[in-house]
């Protein structure tokens, strides 16, 4: 599910920002970057510096993406993705500086008896939740809102996914004034993923606790019977709490506004 999730996360990503999906495999896909999406996710400054300096011809880079190792025979045909990997933070930084927030319409055919489709309006939000202590695990969440009933929906993206949209609104097209207004929309779906972290199994923490716990008996033994604690002692000890100690962050990744049939 989660591989899923990346890899339709990416091929959103590289359609909006222009740059050629050569091909897509729904596993792996291979893609060739604009100069400007190069800038943002490929960490080399100094062959743009280079580059603009000089005023010799670009090469954009081309990249080979793996979402699913189980369905790769040959692991060096690309560069392996999932959630936590470098690149797809790279990523995810670059949609926040790209537009953290959109608004789109739901592209509908003409209709010829002369009534005006409706479309009505959905607030959705891309919700990234890490847990750290000395392993670290990254969920992502896509929840909607209906704007005029308050229903929430996950797995939002993924049920627009295949929807063709387009960021003008449509001719002949009556779009439903929104009776819950954006920001209390978001309230709502930041209520819910709080419920979300709250009722997930938190296992990882004990277990993370008693491994620190354990790893601190080991530290003091070393200095037993030592009455002032030497200041490694106190290096070491901080370093422990800041490896093990369980801690949960929830961060927006982008969101829009939405109107759909």
């Amino acid at each position: 599910m989660f591989a899923t999730q990346v890899h339709d996360y990416l091929r959103t990503f590289f359609r909006e920002t222009k740059c050629e999906i050569e091909s897509d495999e729904g596993h792996i896909m291979t893609v060739q970057l604009t100069i400007d999406i190069d800038k943002k996710i490929m960490n080399r400054p100094f062959y743009w510096q280079y580059v603009e300096t000089t005023g010799m011809p670009s090469n954009p880079a081309r990249l080979t993406l793996i979402t699913d190792r189980s369905k790769i025979e040959n692991q060096f045909m690309g560069e392996m993705i999932h959630f936590g990997s470098r690149r797809l933070n790279q990523i995810f930084k670059a949609t926040k500086e790209l537009g953290a927030f959109v608004k789109m319409y739901q592209s509908v055919p003409i209709v010829e008896n002369g009534n005006r489709p409706t479309l009505m309006p959905y607030f959705c939000v891309n919700y990234k939740i890490s847990y750290y202590c000395d392993q670290t695990k990254e969920k992502l969440y896509s929840l909607g809102i209906n704007l005029v009933n308050g229903n929430i929906q996950d797995h939002f993206h993924e049920s627009i996914f295949e929807l063709e949209l387009q960021n003008e609104q449509p001719e002949n097209i009556f779009c439903l004034p929104y009776i819950i207004k954006p920001h209390r929309g978001l309230e709502r779906l930041d209520e819910m993923i709080q419920s979300i972290v709250q009722n997930d199994d938190h296992t990882w923490a004990h277990e993370a606790n008693m491994r620190w716990e354990k790893e601190q008996e080991v530290l003091d033994y070393f200095y037993e019977g030592v009455e002032e604690k030497p200041e490694c002692y106190e290096i070491e000890k901080k370093a422990l709490k800041e490896r093990f100690n369980p801690r949960i962050k929830v961060e927006i990744i982008n969101g829009g506004l939405f109107y759909l049939l």
